[in-house]
């Protein structure tokens, strides 16, 4: 007879309880792909394709890519309103932001 989720957590101890607890709120913040980032901000492609500036059948082309311009990632997550930021983690260095990353025109070249 199957256990439920309930029965199954109280077998556990309070502090893996909790760390469960964490990692799954965690999860519940991740977001697999720009198709579910459009239905988290509850937005259809017609709203994106009007806040880009572009046809509804080019948010479809952008939510399938797998490799896109950072400028356009940008874009796309502006139009959820949110923003976009760049975390690095370095091995012995720690973890840093990388601010500018994706905005148009923020390219300087050397002279």
């Amino acid at each position: 007879m199957p256990v439920s989720h309930e029965k199954l957590m109280a077998r556990i101890r309070k502090d893996r309880q909790e760390r469960i607890k964490a990692r799954a709120a965690e999860l519940d913040r991740e977001v697999e792909g720009l198709k579910a980032l459009r239905k988290l901000a509850e937005r259809s492609q017609e709203q994106f394709a009007r806040s880009l500036g572009i046809k509804q059948p080019s948010v479809v082309k952008i939510e399938r890519q797998t490799d896109l311009y950072l400028s356009t990632l940008r874009s796309f997550v502006e139009a959820a309103s949110g923003t976009l930021e760049l975390h690095i983690d370095l091995s012995g260095t720690g973890r840093f932001t990388l601010t500018g990353v994706g905005e148009m025109g923020a390219a300087k070249h050397p002279a």
